[in-house]
């Protein structure tokens, strides 16, 4: 093995972390202010990719899916957010929700067995009304604890979101593998001392250090960027000095969804899109968050850049044991320190 072989790897494995530290940036934040585990993250990475490629199939400019995917994504997330994680003052817009979905299911499966969807959308609709109604009234009586306290709660609706948003996608894109084409002149490579680098992951390594550094400045040097400090130390405390936790909490879970979203288009031309990618890149964006630590913007990044390199070097030096060599330093750092490398208690 010549220098040139450690060197190409290590450069593979920078540029893979730079794509995991967009997806478990937002989500060391999401988890540091809200103190929920969201195992729909890797959902927002894949459908990030999905609806960039509609932008691109619609409009042919790969420029112009970055922004509007990932500002797509982070809807999606804030009224994830706002409607199921953290409810108040909306419950009766959730309780509608929850209803409204829960009876077309009851509807589709009345309708099915009595035959009705033969043109009998009339019925179809009745039922549903019906059902959705009386769901709704059952709903609004019933005290539900709240989310933050619950982490059972969190667990199954998260994952049970995860499986709606692949459905969705399955039904929406098909089950087929896409790739993103970026543009040409991202498409070649440089020679850097007799090294031939491709220019799409100094584009990667450009992005996640441009994206790192502006949101450090932001935690560390504006009013807002204190005020999720102080959420993300003592959430209690904050709310009793004043600060507006549930605002802070929206605006995190939005960003951490944009930034998942972002890493959904950027990861399309490297990783590729499809059915099943969210479950696959999920783990890895857990094993950045525990490694750096929950809650820790400089501890997602040594996260990423660790997991990258393993995950490369594994494949590259020890395919059949690549899982082992990824999450094997995972393990070790736990056991030294709990609470990641960058993480309090």
């Amino acid at each position: 093995m010549t220098l040139n072989f450690w060197l190409i790897q290590a450069f593979n494995g920078v540029s893979y972390g730079a794509l995991l530290f967009l997806l478990g940036a937002g989500l060391s934040l999401i988890f540091g202010v809200m103190r929920i585990v969201n195992l729909s993250h890797g959902s927002y990475f894949l459908l990030g990719g999905y609806v960039a490629l509609t932008v691109i199939w619609t409009t042919g400019s790969w420029a112009l899916s970055l922004p509007i995917a990932a500002l797509a994504i982070a809807v999606v997330g804030l009224l994830m957010e706002r409607l199921f994680l953290r409810a108040e003052g909306l419950e009766h817009v959730r309780n509608a929700a929850i209803a409204l979905g829960l009876a077309v299911l009851v509807a589709l499966a009345i309708g099915r067995w009595h035959q009705f969807l033969g043109g009998g959308w009339i019925q179809l609709a009745v039922i549903t009304l019906i059902v959705g109604f009386g769901l709704y009234l059952l709903l609004n009586r019933i005290d539900v604890v709240a989310i933050e306290a619950d982490p059972q709660r969190q667990v199954l609706l998260t994952v049970g979101f995860a499986f709606l948003f692949q459905q969705a996608a399955l039904d929406i894109w098909t089950g087929n593998n896409f790739f993103i084409d970026p543009p040409e002149i991202l498409t070649t490579s440089i020679a850097v001392g007799g090294l031939y680098l491709p220019l799409y992951r100094i584009f990667m390594i450009a992005t996640a250090t441009a994206i790192g550094v502006g949101l450090w400045l932001a935690m560390e040097k504006t009013r807002l960027g204190a005020q999720v400090r102080a959420t993300v130390d003592d959430a209690q405390m904050a709310r009793g000095v004043g600060i507006d936790t549930s605002r802070i909490s929206m605006i995190i879970f939005s960003l951490g969804a944009f930034l998942a979203g972002l890493g959904g288009v950027i990861g399309g031309a490297f990783l590729g899109v499809y059915p099943g990618l969210d479950f696959e890149i999920l783990p890895l964006a857990f094993a950045v968050v525990i490694i750096g630590g929950m809650g820790s913007l400089g501890g997602a990044a040594i996260g990423a850049l660790l997991v990258g390199l393993a995950d490369n070097f594994g494949k590259a030096l020890f395919p059949e044991i690549s899982y082992f060599t990824l999450y094997a330093p995972m393990a070790l750092i736990l056991a030294i320190k709990p609470t990641g490398l960058f993480g309090r208690e």
